[in-house]
């Protein structure tokens, strides 16, 4: 069990059992008819992704006093420059702890990650803009945790909450979710590799894929998570044959296609450009990928940041850059189990990564 509440524009979705039901299941609020515990949860993690305001001052992004009698506020602030501050309240008890993200001047997307773990007595506080590397951490001593109570007030009562219009979603798990690079493929898309295309869910390590330049690369790891199908996370569709592609496939909208030929020479000045299939959604080349509050995503480690075959397409592997030299990020990410030695270090692609209009442009020559 993992993720047990989900609110963004389309949910309001809470299950102390786990938000995972089979494909087709409804999606509206779930109604629990059974007393829930006020005990609090041992582990735990509250994500909230959410754009920011250009405006020059503190925004709140989620305020809550819960109306359980527990005496529980919490307050998550964004302020100017990429800061968040984090505030916890219960009885004389106060949590609080403050994360500066340098944001590179830009601060379209934020996700917030407070975890907890009680039996180890610490909590943390992670600020990152998804598909990028800026990421940063802060660790805090004695947590405050939520009961299920509390975290059903923060997605399904309107009285007890106050949320930003500039909120995304906000999700809750019983676990200690990771941060940093994640998986970006669905499981069901089609990689190159020594034996034909196989599903990339289905690879492993030792298993070898196809790259640009035509050789056949071993694959590390095969990274998979599960996440709320939403914000940063929400499955898109590629169509195609747009871009080359000989069948529809699934990716999150990080996921960056590699485009080369003549017309990507002539327009941008590059062998090669990068494309973020979230870029790609005001256009035809790409909708909405599913429904359901879940969705599973997996991708491969290699031993350079490599592009790989994915339906008669190249679309990137996972970078995970010179993680490896930030302790605290690798202990804290998907590669936590990984052997800190064996772990590659990726060099900064030298591609540019193409911004919407010209995503959709050349997206529209390409099927001219």
């Amino acid at each position: 069990m993992s993720w047990i509440a989900l609110w963004d524009k389309k949910h309001a979705l809470f299950d102390p059992n786990g938000l995972a039901r089979p494909r087709g299941a409804p999606t509206e609020a779930i109604a629990d008819p059974q007393p829930l515990s006020n005990t609090t949860l041992p582990r735990g993690s509250l994500v909230v992704e959410t754009r920011v305001s250009p405006y020059d001052r503190p925004q709140t992004l989620l305020g809550m006093a819960s109306q359980t009698g527990s005496g529980f506020r919490l307050s998550l602030q964004a302020v100017p420059g990429g800061g968040v501050v984090l505030v916890l309240n219960r009885g004389g008890r106060t949590a609080h702890v403050a994360v500066n993200l340098d944001t590179g001047g830009r601060a379209d997307v934020l996700r917030v990650t407070y975890s907890w773990d009680l039996s180890a007595n610490v909590g943390r506080l992670a600020v990152e803009q998804p598909g990028t590397w800026r990421v940063e951490l802060r660790t805090l001593v004695r947590p405050v945790a939520l009961t299920p109570a509390e975290i059903r007030e923060c997605v399904q009562d309107d009285e007890a909450r106050v949320l930003s219009s500039d909120l995304s979603f906000i999700a809750v798990s019983n676990r200690i979710e990771p941060i940093g690079p994640m998986p970006s493929l669905s499981e069901e898309t089609p990689v190159m590799t020594a034996q034909g295309y196989r599903k990339v869910g289905t690879l492993k390590r030792g298993d070898v894929v196809q790259t640009p330049s035509g050789d056949l690369v071993p694959v590390l790891a095969n990274i998979r998570r599960t996440v709320p199908a939403t914000g940063h996370f929400a499955p898109i569709k590629l169509r195609a044959p747009f871009f080359g592609l000989s069948r529809d496939i699934v990716t999150s909208p990080t996921q960056r296609l590699m485009i080369g030929g003549s017309r990507v020479e002539y327009m941008f000045g590059s062998e090669f450009v990068l494309v973020p299939a979230g870029h790609l959604l005001h256009g035809n080349a790409a909708t909405p990928g599913g429904e359901a509050p879940l969705v599973t995503y997996c991708q491969l480690l290699l031993p350079n940041h490599e592009a790989i075959l994915a339906a008669d397409t190249y679309v990137e592997s996972m970078d995970v850059g010179r993680m490896r030299r930030r302790r605290d990020l690798l202990s804290a990410s998907l590669l936590s189990g990984y052997p800190r030695r064996l772990l590659p270090e990726h060099a900064r692609t030298a591609f540019p990564v193409l911004r919407e209009f010209d995503a959709l442009t050349l997206a529209a020559q390409r099927a001219a």
